[in-house]
């Protein structure tokens, strides 16, 4: 299922707390978005045709709820990102953010930790 970025931010929304109505959303994110009602609403039409949420009456309104988890969201982004450009390696995907952004002490703890338990398997 694709996502776009306008969507996500929408998703994240939800992730945090559902359900939420189009107007809570928009509270939430239109001001820094500048976005409006039509907006969220439209968003939220594209993420229940995509089956990524779902929507309850509430009276006169909506409550929405995810139904794509965040883990799997970002399962997806990830092997997707991983297979379009580092031909799904992780190796050269982590060479290339240690060389365009300076890794951490605690970056590469984490990893020597990570590579340690890998080793361990």
């Amino acid at each position: 299922m694709a996502i776009s970025e306008a969507e996500a931010i929408i998703m994240d929304v939800l992730w945090h707390s559902a359900p939420r109505t189009a107007e809570d959303i928009l509270a939430e994110v239109g001001p820094a978005q500048q976005w409006q009602e039509g907006t969220v609403k439209s968003l939220l039409n594209r993420l229940l045709k995509k089956k990524a949420v779902k929507a309850e009456r509430d009276g006169r309104r909506y409550l929405y709820t995810p139904l794509l988890s965040r883990e799997k969201y970002v399962s997806q982004e990830s092997k997707g990102l991983l297979d379009r450009l580092f031909d799904g390696r992780v190796a050269p995907l982590v060479a290339h953010f240690s060389e365009q952004r300076k890794l951490s002490k605690k970056d590469i703890a984490e990893l020597r930790k990570l590579l340690e338990e890998l080793g361990d398997e």
